[in-house]
């Protein structure tokens, strides 16, 4: 495991899977030039952590996104959320693959694994350097349906093995099933490792309290205006390890006049100072764009630091925003 704090670091989950520190994600980009144009810049980079695909649209787009950014390493990821049509998934993976990316992010919901699997089996990339992840959809949970979802997946993305499965949301009244159905595909060797989304300490506990294998990963949003520090707290006591989505607040926080002063001392931009905390935090993060030079901007993220007192005023920003969904509210 290479545990630094730069481009190849990784942290490894329970069960010595390991899985880069930091993402790329790629999120509504409209057509193939939007997406593949994010993903060229971030494969570039070097970007290891992964590709994170939603709805990008046609196949060849995120195929060729995917192809390039596996072929730098671990460290950086690409999201590719509602790009628009197959094509531009296509093209955004095959950049993505380009610039190093190894951590492939995708679900169910988004509509566009096979478009990754493509990408994936067309990489001159090895599959067994790729970490490849996605996500159970609400509609699937339950312990059979969840199975039939895990199927599904498998065959979309072209694959034998997932590296990665999670739970995309705690349903009430079907989550423990799903996670027993999720416990046999791990113990199949059908999963490297399992995992869920949005999930408080609440859920949490239930899980603990019923699971054979607890959760490798718990992905929720963070950032310093949604720090979430009990659900945080919980997860490092038990082991989970903890990643960050939406972790430049969707672009909605990027002119706050700290973020903005703080930017200002370290001559880097707002987002790559809100990245920066995250990866300082200990966060596997997953930042996401469409755009090639915010991806390049997004993995200059190593070399340099925040001071502690950076971090502290950056700390002292929690105000519980959540930007995207809110679990607190889930029973």
């Amino acid at each position: 495991m290479n545990s630094a704090l730069d481009l190849d670091g990784t942290i490894r989950l329970h069960g010595d899977v390991e899985i880069p520190r930091l993402g790329l994600g790629v999120f509504r980009t409209g057509s193939g030039g939007a997406a593949n144009a994010a993903m060229t810049g971030a494969l570039e980079r070097g970007y290891r952590l992964g590709l994170r695909a939603l709805r990008t649209g046609s196949g060849g787009a995120a195929n060729a996104a995917l192809t390039r950014v596996l072929e730098r390493g671990y460290r950086l990821g690409l999201r590719v959320v509602r790009a628009g049509a197959s094509g531009a998934t296509v093209d955004a993976v095959t950049w993505a693959l380009e610039r190093g990316y190894r951590l492939i992010d995708t679900a169910h919901i988004y509509r566009n694994e096979r478009e990754v699997g493509e990408a994936v089996k067309n990489s001159p990339v090895p599959r067994q350097e790729i970490f490849l992840t996605t996500k159970l959809w609400n509609d699937d949970q339950g312990y059979d349906r969840t199975l039939r979802a895990f199927d599904e997946s498998l065959r979309a993305l072209q694959v034998d093995v997932i590296d990665l499965y999670l739970m995309h949301w705690p349903v009430v009244g079907k989550r423990l099933a799903s996670w027993r159905a999720m416990e046999r595909v791990f113990d199949e060797g059908r999963a490297r490792a399992i995992g869920v989304s949005n999930f408080a300490v609440r859920h949490l506990e239930e899980l603990f309290a019923e699971a054979n294998i607890k959760p490798h990963i718990n992905q929720i949003e963070l950032h310093p205006f949604c720090q979430q520090p009990a659900t945080v707290d919980w997860c490092r006591e038990h082991g989970v390890v903890v990643e960050a989505y939406s972790p430049v607040t969707k672009g909605r926080r990027l002119g706050d006049a700290t973020v903005q002063r703080i930017a200002g001392e370290v001559g880097k931009s707002p987002a790559q100072v809100l990245i920066r905390w995250g990866l300082q935090k200990g966060f596997v993060v997953i930042p996401k764009s469409a755009n090639r030079q915010r991806i390049d901007e997004n993995a200059s993220v190593f070399g340099w630091s925040l001071s502690d007192a950076q971090m502290e005023a950056l700390g002292a920003l929690d105000a519980d925003e959540h930007l995207a969904w809110n679990p607190s509210q889930v029973n």
